[in-house]
């Protein structure tokens, strides 16, 4: 779709820069900042969880869903990429994946709804 040029530079000028965008990928297990205002106080969210699906690829409308499990419950956030209110997101662990939307994952639990870790490259490995 082709937005007229006053929209095309207007999204732009929303965007983050380029090193403020934080690099990770589906399956990965983050650590998403956000800011919450309750009323006149303002303050910092985390929500952690693996990121089961990615839209939008790095324009100014780019969304990422993260999943968690609490108290039993699934529980799925999308956060705007760009948006100002997403103060930081932590990588805690890369995830090996083979699909691009992880949404299978709503329907395990327990181990079966684990995402495996990627494997660590060695030292020996690279002189191969």
């Amino acid at each position: 779709m082709k937005f007229p040029k006053v929209v095309e530079e207007l999204s732009q000028g929303q965007k983050k820069a380029a090193e403020n965008v934080p690099q990770f990928n589906v399956g990965d297990t983050v650590r998403v900042h956000f800011r919450i205002v309750e009323g006149e106080k303002e303050r910092i969210q985390v929500f952690e969880g693996v990121v089961i699906g990615r839209k939008g690829g790095e324009g100014p409308t780019a969304k990422f869903t993260v999943r968690r499990v609490a108290f039993g419950e699934g529980v799925e956030r999308v956060f705007p990429l760009h948006s100002p209110r997403v103060e930081k997101v932590d990588v805690i662990r890369e995830g090996h994946v083979r699909r691009a939307k992880l949404y299978y994952l709503r329907e395990r639990a327990g181990k079966a709804a684990r995402v495996k870790a990627k494997a660590r490259s060695t030292s020996g490995a690279e002189n191969r």
